[in-house]
């Protein structure tokens, strides 16, 4: 929801960091696998309920994953780039959903052990994520294929909706802020994720029409 509006705002930021960062040793797609790896140790830290090392690694890893794109871009634009775009965008969305899925897991099993927390909650929020992962996937495969694609700058065509990126963080963070609570956030925020679902497919539906 609030992806659109804060893009442009962070794209400074995030740029400068990327020129600060445009080291020879340091390729996009390295950068990529450390947000994958301190995705995991977020998701690990999480399950042995050491809350404030998993927050950490959680806000590295996004801080990782929102610097990749512009390391990327900044890397292509550079005479005689050999950079493949495609393969970093295939890279950094695998690495995601592997991060998003392992986190709610490492959170639901944290909670689940010192709370006694329900873990129905978290299940409903994978299966959102299965639902909105597989609506935006097959979207950008078919608009690719009908140029009807969406080109805001990533690799891939996202359809907007009420759960984005921005939510996702914020809410990941409050799991870990607030473990006693997590389970009750994941029920709600559940519940916002499928209703994105159903607007991306609506959505999708009616721009490929």
């Amino acid at each position: 929801m609030f992806d659109t509006r804060l893009r442009p705002l962070l794209a400074p930021l995030l740029n400068r960091a990327a020129a600060a960062l445009d080291v020879p040793w340091l390729s996009p797609n390295r950068l990529t696998g450390l947000n994958l790896l301190l995705g995991l140790a977020s998701a690990g830290f999480a399950a042995a309920q050491w809350w404030f090392p998993a927050l950490i690694a959680w806000v590295l890893c996004r801080v990782a994953d929102g610097i990749d794109g512009p390391l990327a871009r900044r890397r292509a634009a550079q005479p005689g780039s050999t950079h493949d775009a495609g393969q970093g965008g295939f890279w950094d969305i695998s690495a995601d959903f592997v991060v998003y899925g392992a986190t709610v897991i490492g959170v639901a099993v944290g909670v689940t052990a010192q709370f006694g927390a329900p873990w129905l909650p978290f299940l409903l929020v994978l299966f959102a994520y299965y639902i909105n992962g597989s609506v935006f996937l097959a979207f950008s495969s078919i608009a690719e294929k009908n140029g009807r694609q969406i080109d805001d700058g990533r690799s891939l065509s996202f359809l907007g909706g009420l759960a984005e990126g921005a939510e996702t963080v914020l809410v990941h963070s409050l799991w870990l802020l607030f473990p006693a609570a997590a389970w009750q956030i994941a029920l709600v925020w559940a519940g916002l994720v499928l209703i994105s679902a159903a607007q991306r497919i609506v959505a999708g539906y009616r721009a490929l029409a």
